[in-house]
This record gives structure tokens, sequence and C-alpha cells, in this order.
């Protein structure tokens, strides 16, 4: 096996879970290596060029620019699932990590011209104007692009509690990701509502999509990518898959050979896979 394969990443992502000395030994076993610097900074180039093309939940793209940092947001913004609230608030420079206000730079080969369009209702009614006048998907779809930022979404939760916005509008704010979750629960709690949510990608955070997403290694090739993409959130996954992946593999070189083979055509959640390999090992 190499390390520059599928699997490779995949099960290396999960031997830093395990004690430096048991994942080292199993690396030897597999025949992983970790790369030098000129190799990781070859690979930092190449993850990016992949991950502009991986399909992920519009959750994973709010982790990375949670990040607050240039480069990710340029990689963000070029992203196939990137959508013009997330491109907007990416030229504008506006933060997402908690707590944070102050503007974020803008990567030079990214313009203010290349925000999207203005919707033509904001331009005419500003934006709960523009929310409120929304009678169809499309232009709620629109006017959601506009809410950027603590200070557009206080008021947007301000005028919902007010007087109840459209549904159009209030759907179209709950599923973009960083919706923030006490508003997304003022528009709706019932179980359909719930479901959809998770259709269209969002995700309570990283814990949740190691442990409950699926097929395992397309989650975990997401995880391995985010050590470099989003690193202050890839910690809440390692922290929930760790527990089961020491229990069930631990430092057992021939449970990590069974993962191996079994990783590259793995249908099941990760916590489905990991116990899987442990009781056939």
């Amino acid at each position: 096996m190499h390390d520059n394969s599928t699997s490779g990443r995949v099960v290396d992502f999960l031997l830093g879970l395990i004690e430096s000395a048991d994942a080292e030994r199993v690396r030897r076993r597999l025949g992983l290596h970790r790369p030098d610097a000129a190799e990781g900074k070859a690979t930092r180039s190449a993850l990016y060029a992949s991950w502009k093309r991986m399909p992920v939940p519009s959750s994973v793209l709010l982790w990375a620019l949670e990040e607050d940092d240039p480069e990710r947001n340029a990689v963000v913004w070029g992203h196939v699932s990137a959508d013009d609230a997330m491109r907007r608030a990416v030229v504008r420079g506006i933060p997402h990590g908690p707590g944070r206000t102050r503007a974020v730079r803008v990567e030079n080969e990214l313009r203010r011209e290349q925000e999207p369009p203005v919707p033509e209702h904001f331009s005419m009614y500003g934006l709960i104007g523009s929310l409120r006048a929304s009678t169809s998907m499309g232009p709620a779809r629109a006017a959601a692009t506009m809410v950027l930022g603590h200070p557009g979404w206080q008021a947007v939760a301000e005028a919902d509690r007010e007087r109840p916005l459209p549904g159009y509008a209030r759907w179209a704010l709950a599923v973009r990701p960083d919706c923030p979750p006490a508003l997304r629960a003022q528009f709706g709690s019932h179980a359909k509502f719930t479901h959809r949510v998770r259709q269209a990608g969002v995700i309570d955070g990283p814990g949740q999509y190691a442990t409950t997403w699926s097929p395992a290694t397309q989650v975990l090739m997401v995880l391995a990518m985010g050590t470099t993409m989003f690193p202050t959130r890839v910690r809440e996954a390692e922290d929930a898959l760790r527990p089961l992946v020491r229990s069930q593999l631990g430092g057992r070189e021939d449970a990590w050979a069974v993962l191996a083979q079994l990783v590259r055509s793995y249908h099941g959640t990760i916590p489905e896979l990991v116990t899987t390999a442990g009781a056939v090992a």
C-alpha cells in the first residue's frame, strides 16, 4: 500500500487516533510513510485542487470558512458546491469564526467584481423587505444570500420574532449552514423539517458527521483533508472516533490490515467500518 492511495490517506487519519508508537508500527506493517517537507508542500497544493472538486455537505465548507484564513477562503470560493452566500461573504471579507468581527483579508485573485449579483429585491426593499417580499423559492434564495455575518442574522431573528417571515424565506435561510441553531429552531423543529435540513447538507458538527454519515471512505477522505482545511473543527471528529478506534483496533496490526482492505468499498458509517474490521480480525 502507498500513502498516496485513497485507503492510505484514510487509514493514516485513523492511525492518528491511537498511541503514536503503535501507529508507527502499523504504518511500517502497511507500508505507509509520512511525507517530508517538500512532499508536504506539494501535497497541500494537490489537496486544494482535489478539495475544489470533492462533493461535500455545505456545513463542511462552513468549517473551512470558520478558520478565517484568506488562503482557505479562496479554496472554498472555488469549490463546486460553494453557493452565492459563501462567495459573497468571502469577497467581502466577512469573518465566520465564533466571536470574530475583524474583516478577513481577501486573496489577490479574488476581486470585489466577482461578487454574485445583488438581488433586485434587495436593492428595492432592503434585507428584511426583500425576504418578506419572497413569494417563491427563487427570490427567497436570492434574498437569503444577503444575510452576512452576525449583524445580518441578528436582524433576521428580530424581524421573524416581530412577525414571522414567509415560509419560502424561512426555508432558504434555514438550509444555510451558518444559520444560527437558535434561529433555525425558531423557524421549525418538527421531524420533517429537520430531515430536510440534513438532506440539504446541514450538520450539527464534525462529530455527528464522523459518526453518522456514509459511505465511510468518503467521510474519511473529507476528514483527512480537514486536518488542513478545517483543523480547528476536525478535532471534534477525532474526539468522537478516538474511543471506538482504540477499543476496536488499538495497536492490532491484523485489524488495521483488514480495515485497509475493507475501506476501499465499504458503504456503511465509520463506526460500522471500525467495528467490522475489529470483529473480522
